[in-house]
């Protein structure tokens, strides 16, 4: 059952309440989209200093833009390009302190400094990746990457 509630605590306490409130909202339902939705309006909501969360899903081309909270967005993004297309071709987690010193970086909203994209796959299938970005350089640690992570794999594991 789901039930929002301002989280609390150190990092690791905070993404434990937050993953369980993902729990809660994705419990049941297995439509991608829904689930996407949900969970970009959940993390935007909790998390401070972000302007972007959604998600990006292969299409057997290229990564094309989800359900997301935030400014409109790149809707295509081709494997050997930015931030998102190197998390989903090297299958690792990319967290990025400054966008503008990472090569090839796509700027769809010029106020991202720092980013963090964890790639989704399912089995050896690529689904997609979960996108973060912040007006803030430096934005995310190992913390959150480690709560991203737990919370893409709460996402996928609602997959039908």
């Amino acid at each position: 059952m789901f039930t929002a509630s301002t989280l609390s605590g150190g990092k690791p306490e905070q993404y434990a309440q937050l993953l369980d409130q993902a729990r809660g909202l994705l419990d049941g339902e297995r439509d991608p989209i829904a689930n996407a939705a949900n969970l970009s309006a959940l993390v935007n909501q909790a998390l401070p200093q972000l302007n972007w969360v959604g998600f990006y899903f292969y299409d057997g081309a290229e990564l094309v833009v989800g359900p997301f909270q935030g400014l409109p967005a790149c809707v295509r993004i081709p494997l050997d390009k930015g931030v998102c297309g190197a998390a989903a071709s090297s299958r690792q987690t990319q967290r990025v302190a400054d966008v503008h010193d990472f090569p090839g970086h796509i700027a769809c909203d010029a106020a991202s400094r720092s980013e963090v994209v964890v790639p989704l796959f399912k089995g050896e299938r690529l689904i997609g990746v979960f996108d973060l970005d912040s007006p803030v350089p430096n934005r995310f640690d190992a913390d959150d990457q480690a709560g991203l992570e737990a919370l893409a794999q709460v996402y996928l594991e609602s997959l039908a």
